[in-house]
């Protein structure tokens, strides 16, 4: 079965890596998480979306899809973006 589960297929080399082990990787820049940050740690479920039909002029649709895959999501964070600010205005 293949790790990744889109209709694309991926690009990573799955039987390199997991044959590679964990002592090459450097971590010298990755800082320690000790208590004070688990203390504050939240898990965070993604929402659900839900799918629909939205009508977008031509030209805004081909300026995301130019910038590849994930279009989708980009458009949902201008919108959530808009919407979060729209109702800071509100306050």
């Amino acid at each position: 079965m293949s790790a990744k589960s889109s209709k694309s297929k991926s690009g990573t080399d799955w039987d390199y890596l997991a044959s590679e082990s964990d002592a090459g990787i450097e971590r010298s820049d990755v800082p320690r998480l000790g208590p004070e940050f688990w203390r504050k740690a939240a898990l965070r479920m993604p929402q659900r979306k839900e799918s629909i039909t939205l009508r977008l002029d031509q030209d805004v649709l081909a300026w995301f899809r130019a910038m590849g895959r994930g279009y989708q999501t980009r458009i949902n964070a201008v919108l959530k973006s808009y919407m979060e600010a729209a109702r800071e205005s509100r306050r």
